[in-house]
């Protein structure tokens, strides 16, 4: 639990940093997001090797292999000299949570006789949920207090205790079991897919949609996952199970539990960047506009827990993805001046909603399938989920500097002589800069050149906003899938 909870503390403790980051190497919001898209990439593609690690090495090898693997990356990102080594580095604290999920539950699953097991994993779960809330506030008092550097070395201390204590308790490997065979073509289909697939997503804004890079890496990526879902088809051990996407119902809540997981990662980098780019928070007052909404969450999760025993899957999943839609509409009106206290609110009033929503998608999906098809079934939606959130970074991030591009030229067009607002902030500049002493060749550029920040904030402001309401119209747009779930209660 303490490794599980280090490694997804790390994971949303980088958001905070990002406007740190990116004045440190000199680069856009499209080189930085891959620290957050990297990460999850890997940590989904990775989570479909736990099973295997624990058959060859068993829990404790695979868990302590996975802990060592998190150390690494997390020294090599604290002293990475450019922002490609950076996404090394969290490509590999990527990969060594995506391993140690799996092995966590399993270890749980064993360790605890069967009337004992909701109680642990209702603590491992307000353990992963604490992690995420804490993430945001831990790395926004490093910052201000030393540097985003020292975020990476944070996790260290935990890391270390993990492995001395997976040492003296995580059990062996079983000699007498089997090695499990692996599908290491599927998954070098899906590796590659993936890669693919960001690669020409987080591109193609720059090297043009039509250009003979982007449409390569676009169609290697459609073509690299036609081949992975055959061979998976095909295969007598695959590591995704697609025939549970035959069953209607399965496939709805899968639709759902992509969006669902587009959504939630997205928010969670987007919201720590708006403030601090936008409304000049400090990181400490970033991470402290998203912990309330964690905290309520993690309260109110045993409630909606409870509310998918007593309510229809469908109505419950309906309510929660209008709450997030109904958040993000919020958060698509906020601007410079929006208040502290307010912010919090409209965060907390998406996280309600995705509180009753992910329950809800999960007792759907497993209840459409037949006993047999639970255990892949369940790894399958999480992929899906954890899938879903790198792509909605990576799409997210895009959309919005496409937007704050058009923006920015559709606000220069409007700055001509006739505009009698403009000419009157350019006289009070030119006015403001004559009292402080600024020499008569130097007003009009230095009047012009505040201008083109004032532009750029703007330009900025509005790109945020429409990314908040593209994501509140997609949850709109999911309520199709949700009314193909089930309208029956969990049995």
């Amino acid at each position: 639990m303490m490794a599980a909870m280090t490694m997804i503390l790390s994971s949303t403790m980088v958001n905070v940093a990002v406007p740190s980051i990116m004045g440190t190497f000199g680069v856009g919001q499209g080189e930085a997001q891959w620290m957050s898209t990297a990460f999850l990439s890997a940590m989904t593609a990775s989570q479909l090797l736990g099973a295997w690690a624990m058959s060859v090495a068993g829990p404790r090898g695979g868990y302590l292999g996975a802990v060592a693997l998190f150390i690494a990356g997390s020294l090599l990102g604290a002293v990475a000299p450019n922002i490609d080594v950076l996404i090394a580095a969290r490509t590999l604290q990527g990969v060594a949570a995506g391993i140690v999920q799996p092995i966590v539950m399993v270890t749980i699953f064993r360790a605890f006789p069967i009337q004992n097991r909701g109680l642990a994993l209702s603590l491992y779960g307000m353990g992963i949920m604490l992690a995420p809330v804490m993430g945001p506030v831990v790395g926004g008092i490093t910052i201000d207090a030393i540097s985003w550097r020292y975020m990476f070395f944070i996790p260290l201390p935990f890391a270390g205790l993990s492995i001395v204590l997976g040492t003296l308790f995580m059990p062996t490997r079983d000699e007498e079991s089997a090695r499990l065979p692996f599908n290491w073509i599927g998954y070098g289909l899906i590796v590659g897919a993936i890669i693919c697939a960001m690669t020409a997503i987080a591109n193609g804004h720059r090297d043009g949609w039509t250009s003979d890079k982007i449409l390569l890496l676009g169609f290697m990526g459609i073509g690299l996952f036609v081949a992975f879902v055959m061979s998976q088809l095909r295969a007598s051990a695959p590591i995704l199970d697609f025939a549970v996407f035959r069953y209607r119902q399965f496939a709805a809540a899968a639709a759902l539990g992509f969006v669902f997981g587009a959504g939630n990662f997205a928010t969670i980098y987007l919201i720590p960047v708006f403030v601090q780019t936008v409304q000049n928070f400090t990181p400490t007052d970033a991470g402290l506009v998203t912990m309330p909404a964690g905290f309520v969450v993690m309260l109110f999760f045993p409630i909606a827990g409870r509310m998918v025993d007593v309510f229809p899957a469908r109505n419950l999943t309906i309510i929660g993805l209008l709450l997030f839609a109904f958040g993000s509409v919020l958060l698509h009106l906020t601007d410079v001046n929006t208040a502290f206290l307010t912010l919090v609110v409209y965060v907390i009033v998406g996280r309600i909603g995705q509180s009753i929503m992910l329950p809800a998608i999960n007792v759907s999906a497993l209840n459409a399938l037949p006993p047999e098809k639970l255990n892949n079934a369940s790894g399958t939606i999480n992929f899906v989920r954890l899938m879903g959130g790198a792509f909605g970074v990576n799409l997210l991030v895009v959309f919005m500097e496409k937007r704050t591009e058009i923006h920015s030229a559709a606000l220069t067009t409007t700055q001509t002589h006739d505009n009698p607002q403009s000419r009157l902030l350019l006289d009070q500049i030119a006015e403001l800069l004559a009292r402080g002493g600024a020499s008569d060749a130097l007003l009009q550029p230095g009047s012009l050149h505040f201008l083109g920040r004032v532009i750029e904030a703007q330009a900025y402001t509005m790109g945020f906003q429409d990314s908040f309401l593209i994501t509140a119209v997609v949850f709109i747009f999911a309520l199709v899938p949700a009314f193909m779930l089930g309208n029956s209660k969990k049995q």
